[in-house]
């Protein structure tokens, strides 16, 4: 592999669609590298427009303005960061010979849970709960009775767990249906899931560069709303699962292809894996890395895209805690944080972001422990930041 210097004839540009916290950290792993950033969002200021040595603003769903700007700068290779995204741009950058990652298929299967349930569970034959898809409340009311209650109703296309709901009872069925209404992204259809009685939920990211997969340690994960609240790693689990996890992992990877990493979901019940969903990039739960790995995600997603080994030292135990505002700032909220979150084994992320609204995640603690100690200390820590 041959390095260059940005800004420079030979430069090797890597392209962000979509530049949140995640993003931000992948243009900084590039910016160590030597590799040339150029970060897209649909708003200014995006924490990964901080890092980038350029940056645009512009409708991420607009096909001919995303063309616009990959024909302009020639990227190397586009890492699409988010879900709410224009396929078709890809697909058509991608016919024109640039380097989508992993792939624009990929993308396109992952981001619609239609798509990518009916490739893993019937193409790939990968084990999965029951589950239906549905148009009308109509639908949704037959649907949920035969999945029997409590069932996971979601939009086929949404993201952060925007639109997703357990509905309990028959009573509750018009709410979920409002609820997966109100999510950003497409929700035209709806994907009703019988509710796995499982023991717990693992990301499992898993990077491949072409000609090697690896496994980071599984990661488990607490969400609410749908949404990952904190996250630790390793997560224990019985060697049987760990092993059907992994083989579970590569078989949808290989399947979708392409290099990069991919934050594999699974629920788990004693020996049993059951597939979830799978992300074609670095993972919300994955931030636990930054801590626990010499190459955290970012840094393996970055290996994985240039072709470079993937091989990594993990250090050790480890947990996560977001933090999430609880009020709307139409301007950039000020972060408050105690010191004790920076001694020797914590430390935190703060994001940047521009403004927020209720929900919005605004930084995350790390801390380096035996799982059980770092769990109850980020948990405790991140009671020690406030926004205002």
């Amino acid at each position: 592999m041959q390095f260059s210097a940005p800004l420079k004839s030979n430069s090797k540009k890597v392209m962000l669609l979509g530049s949140g916290e995640l993003g931000k950290e992948v243009a900084i792993e590039a910016q160590r590298l030597g590799l040339e950033v150029i970060a897209v969002d649909r708003y200014q200021n995006a924490p990964a427009h901080h890092v980038a040595h350029r940056s645009y603003v512009v409708n991420m769903q607009d096909k001919d303005a995303l063309l616009e700007i990959i024909y302009r700068e020639k990227p190397d290779y586009i890492l699409p960061e988010i879900e709410a995204i224009s396929i078709d741009a890809l697909f058509a950058a991608e016919d024109k010979g640039y380097n989508v990652i992993p792939n624009a298929n990929a993308v396109s299967k992952t981001m619609n849970r239609k798509n990518i349930r009916t490739f893993a569970a019937e193409v790939l034959g990968l084990k999965t709960g029951p589950y239906e898809f549905v148009t009308t409340e109509e639908e949704l009311e037959k649907a949920s009775a035969r999945m029997e209650y409590p069932c996971v109703i979601k939009p086929v296309m949404s993201s952060s767990g925007h639109g997703q709901s357990i509905c309990k009872s028959a009573d509750a069925v018009g709410e979920s249906w409002e609820i997966a209404k109100e999510a950003r992204g497409d929700a035209s259809e709806l994907i009703v899931e019988a509710f796995i009685d499982f023991d717990y939920e693992i990301t499992l990211l898993t990077a491949r560069n072409g000609s090697e997969t690896v496994f980071c340690e599984p990661i488990g994960h607490e969400q609410r709303d749908g949404d990952y609240v904190f996250s630790w790693q390793p997560m224990q689990m019985s060697e049987e699962a760990k092993k059907k996890a992994q083989d579970m992992a590569k078989t949808i990877t290989d399947g979708l292809g392409g290099r990069g990493i991919f934050g594999v979901e699974m629920f788990v019940k004693g020996d049993e894996v059951y597939f979830s969903e799978v992300s074609p990039r670095p993972h919300d739960t994955g931030m636990v890395t930054l801590i626990t790995q010499s190459q955290s995600e970012f840094a393996l997603h970055l290996r994985a895209v240039l072709g470079l080994p993937l091989g990594f030292t993990f250090y050790g135990g480890g947990a996560s805690a977001a933090y999430k505002t609880q009020m709307k700032h139409s301007n950039a909220p000020v972060i408050k944080v105690d010191d004790s979150l920076f001694c020797e084994n914590s430390f935190i992320r703060v994001f940047s972001k521009p403004e927020a609204h209720a929900g919005r995640r605004l930084a995350v603690a790390l801390v380096y422990d035996e799982v059980e100690a770092a769990l109850e200390k980020a948990r405790e820590l991140i009671e020690k930041i406030e926004d205002n």
